[in-house]
């Protein structure tokens, strides 16, 4: 397994000890990404906005591995008000175009650095036969 690392993605929050996503082979694992843009500051405050930029931080990181989100099999999606569902689903239905993953929604009472939505992935490196 190999860590995977872009500038193009805010670094983990605080200096975490977990990475931006894991090459595991045939499965990339994108660690939940918060809408801080590359230099760390919070996106928004709408929530289409943070939406976007935490999918915009899942598409960096999968670059960085090769991948992008067509190649995205599920994701989880956690929220702090699930009455703003509607706005989330807007933008993130935008960002995947006509590919669906299997996603779960979860309500959480609070995530880092004041985000209002948090994405994690799983994405599925295709082989081709040869």
């Amino acid at each position: 397994m190999e860590s995977i690392r872009t500038t193009a993605a805010p670094a983990p929050v605080q200096g975490a000890p977990y990475s931006q996503a894991i090459d595991a082979g045939a499965l990339v694992f994108v660690s939940g990404q918060v809408p801080l843009d590359a230099s760390g500051a919070l996106v928004g405050p709408a929530i289409g906005d943070q939406t976007r930029q935490c999918l915009d931080n899942v598409a960096a990181i999968l670059a960085e591995a090769g991948l992008c989100l067509a190649d995205v099999a599920k994701t989880t999606v956690y929220m702090t008000d699930l009455d703003e569902f509607s706005g989330m689903n807007t933008a993130y239905a935008a960002a995947f175009a006509a590919h669906a993953p299997a996603r779960a929604t979860v309500g959480v009472a609070a995530l880092p650095a004041g985000a209002r939505v948090e994405i994690e992935a799983i994405a599925v490196r295709r082989t081709t036969a040869g």
